[in-house]
């Protein structure tokens, strides 16, 4: 699936990903390629973005805001404090706070 994540400030990440999980505001759900259509309110947490079948994914050009995992480095993590998902067709959007 695609993912983009958009701030006020700029584009944070825009990229092929093989799953996401997000703070929703009923609790932590995943989605993997072929997800039903999804549009979801998030709340305070952390969004986690698996990258691991994404070899041409360069992780020094990425913002200094997404960190990778400590037990994972295929896996980047985004603290948020409030936010819109919308999934359709492969593609998911983040506008964040």
């Amino acid at each position: 699936m695609f993912l983009e994540i958009v701030t006020p400030e700029a584009i944070l990440f825009s990229s092929e990903v093989d799953s996401l999980s997000v703070p929703g505001e009923n609790g932590e759900f995943q989605m993997l390629n072929n997800h039903a259509p999804v549009v979801s309110n998030l709340k305070e947490g952390t969004v986690k973005i698996h990258i691991h079948s994404q070899t041409n994914l360069k992780l020094d050009d990425l913002d200094d805001k997404l960190i990778p995992d400590q037990g994972d480095d295929k896996i980047l993590t985004l603290a948020i404090n409030s936010g819109t998902l919308e999934l359709n067709d492969n593609k998911a959007i983040i506008l964040a706070d």
